[in-house]
């Protein structure tokens, strides 16, 4: 039986989003629903090497009621100003020398015209890939699916596979019903993410950060470590 996750397409997202991506067969984007405001979908924090949390945020124009994926930057310059901002917040890191080359290039296969939902969903994959993540990732505003809250849920894991299993974040235990799934013939777990520490700048650890703060630490290899992942090339 096949493992789905689906979650929102987040901007450089932190390592609870890619251990959930790890430990699932599919991970469907969901692309297609409300944006809100002051979330995770165009803004991310970090921790510099002056010790003080900042946002990476992407300017976007939206208006009430729009999708995630119908959502633009409203500036076209903001792929410049983050890798700056990045350089001086991590230039100080262990590894950064290691990593830097591969983080330019992320950012290199963003189109600032593509939508904040296509840009993040790309920078996730890539991410995936070089953390040595196999996971089979979709949209849902390309799956055929019905109705709206946990009900949407169901139809798309449906729509994957007919005796799927829902692997919902533990934040889930809050408003997600168990029977609803199983009761549409479906499978239901919850991740068992425990943020790990690492060592960052100072003995206080900051957690729920940019998948980026680990890299830049640790390097890919021991961020791929972190989430139960096998490697192989990067350092």
């Amino acid at each position: 039986m096949a493992t789905i996750a689906i979650h929102q397409t987040n901007y450089l997202p932190w390592l609870g989003y890619f251990y959930k991506i790890a430990n699932s067969d599919v991970f469907v984007f969901l692309d297609d629903v409300q944006f809100s405001k002051n979330s995770y979908t165009n803004r991310v924090q970090v921790f510099g090497k002056d010790e003080k949390m900042r946002w990476l945020t992407v300017p976007v124009s939206a208006h009430s009621g729009q999708s995630i994926n119908e959502i633009f930057s409203s500036s076209i310059d903001w792929k410049s100003r983050h890798i700056d901002s990045l350089y001086g917040f991590y230039s100080k890191s262990e590894n950064f020398k290691y990593v830097w080359g591969d983080i330019k290039e992320l950012f290199d296969t963003i189109n600032e015209s593509n939508s904040i939902s296509y840009t993040n969903s790309t920078l996730i994959i890539k991410i995936s890939d070089m953390l040595g993540i196999q996971t089979d990732f979709q949209y849902s505003s390309q799956l055929k699916t019905q109705g709206v809250g946990e009900d949407r849920l169901i139809s798309i894991v449906s729509s994957i596979s007919s005796s799927g299993i829902y692997l919902s974040g533990v934040g889930g235990k809050n408003y997600q019903n168990q029977e609803s799934f199983i009761n549409a013939g479906l499978g239901f777990e919850y991740t068992n993410f425990s943020h790990p520490n690492y060592h960052q700048w100072s003995s206080i650890f900051q957690s729920g950060l940019s998948i980026l703060d680990p890299i830049f630490h640790l390097g890919w290899k021991k961020t791929s470590a972190l989430l139960g992942v096998g490697f192989s090339d990067k350092e």
